[in-house]
């Protein structure tokens, strides 16, 4: 899924179909694409399963896969919670040896008294 919204146009497809549902002339008068370029868009974003398309007679209207997107979202809140868990031990870390560093006056190369 992150991969089909590395590309700008994409993107910014996502950005628009926030709004509401929308053809892909609709999408491409929007967008400094041609219209067949705004349907592979949109083609690698349905197989991503980031948006739907439904067919009302000769139109069809895509819209975001609010399911997919729920998933996404979990995805990168977990990598987010993941990061910050991490960053979080190091500084502890961090902080514990630094204290341990700062109170020891002795250098390593003095000798210890028997």
């Amino acid at each position: 899924m992150l991969g089909a919204l590395s590309d700008p146009t994409r993107q910014t497809l996502v950005h628009l179909l926030r709004r509401r549902p929308a053809t892909v002339g609709e999408l491409a008068s929007r967008l400094p694409v041609s219209r067949p370029a705004v349907s592979q868009h949109l083609q690698v974003l349905k197989f991503a399963g980031l948006v739907e398309e439904q067919r009302r007679g000769t139109r069809h209207y895509f819209r975001l896969n609010a399911k997919s997107l729920a998933e996404l979202r979990a995805h990168i809140d977990s990598m987010w919670r993941d990061a910050l868990s991490a960053f979080s031990d190091f500084t502890r870390k961090e902080t514990r040896d630094h204290g341990k560093r700062k109170g020891d006056t002795r250098t390593h190369s003095a000798k210890r008294p028997r």
